[in-house]
């Protein structure tokens, strides 16, 4: 195979699993008309049509798409080959691309960048912010940070944090005005602020637990976000009881008395986050060195499966 065909296949799957030639660029590090060209050369050269494009959408065609299915596990068993390469050099270089939740970005990832380039200074982090929990092996990512019962059970996965609890809060203002509910059962006489799932679209039932006795329920407010900072200036602002997960800017505003807790008794904790990739993908000294560094770990320890990773 020369050299111009396997990029032209690997520009070809790219598309295909992207579904848009932008987001397809930006991967590969090129611009979205180069690579528009590269197919329309790859097809002509074929003869054969393997992307139907609207102005909305990019998908295979059904020749396409037997084509990427023979051609994608190819794809990968040549990068973990050119990865094993490098990794005998007792070099740890390349490219990771991890998908992640923005709070992991900003808690987990964001304060150690500097240190994992002083010691790997030959790695390529490409970090994705993604809170629509994207599928990491069909987006080709090495890596995913996501709260631990998101991750599906065929994923090897690493604990990155404790489980963290789940807070009702609100403002003084806002209980002074409508009073402390005593029960979940009381949130439907009070205006609640309401979390959207990005990707799905799903609002957040509320999910309690007292005593062995679980319940969760679907509430009503003025206002529903998809982002941790609109809701919680939401509930500093007065505008109604939020559920959260406790993190550093619910817990400075609790400090501070901006906020205050509802409910304590009845609050339930959730997984906390989890580093995972996929069971059918080869180990990297890249990922080994990533994850070893985001745990705060000097000596290199073997990558694991935790088995309760969903739990």
């Amino acid at each position: 195979m020369r050299g111009s065909e396997f990029a032209e296949l690997k520009a070809f799957a790219a598309v295909v699993e992207c579904a848009s030639f932008a987001r397809a660029a930006d991967r590969l590090g090129q611009s979205a008309s180069a690579l528009s060209q590269t197919i329309r050369q790859f097809e002509g050269r074929l003869g054969v049509r393997l992307l139907n494009r609207t102005t909305r959408s990019v998908a295979p065609t059904a020749a396409g798409a037997r084509l990427y299915e023979r051609v994608a596990p190819m794809i990968e068993e040549m990068d973990a080959a050119v990865a094993e390469a490098i990794a005998a050099t007792g070099r740890t270089a390349g490219t990771l691309r991890i998908n992640t939740l923005g709070m992991a970005a900003k808690k987990i990832i964001a304060p150690r960048l500097g240190r994992f380039h002083r010691t790997h200074p030959d790695v390529v982090l490409d970090i994705v912010i993604d809170d629509g929990l994207s599928d990491i092996v069909a987006g080709r990512f090495d890596a995913g940070i996501r709260v631990g019962e998101r991750i599906e059970k065929d994923m090897i996965a690493v604990r990155l944090t404790p489980d963290v609890k789940m807070l009702a809060l609100a403002s003084p203002d806002y209980l002074a005005r409508r009073g402390e509910p005593e029960t979940p059962a009381d949130l439907h006489r009070h205006a609640c602020i309401n979390w959207r799932f990005p990707g799905s679209g799903r609002i957040y039932r509320w999910e309690f637990e007292k005593n062995g006795k679980k319940l969760d329920m679907a509430v009503d407010g003025t206002l529903i976000s998809n982002h941790q900072d609109v809701v919680i200036e939401g509930a500093l602002q007065g505008l109604g009881i939020l559920y959260a997960y406790d993190d550093d800017r619910v817990g400075e505003a609790i400090a501070d008395g901006r906020l205050k807790r509802v409910l304590k008794d009845w609050s339930i904790t959730h997984p906390g986050l989890y580093l995972y990739y996929s069971s059918r993908r080869h180990s990297q000294p890249a990922l080994r060195a990533f994850i070893d560094c985001l745990l705060d770990r000097d000596e290199p320890a073997p990558m694991w499966q935790d088995k309760n990773a969903g739990a």
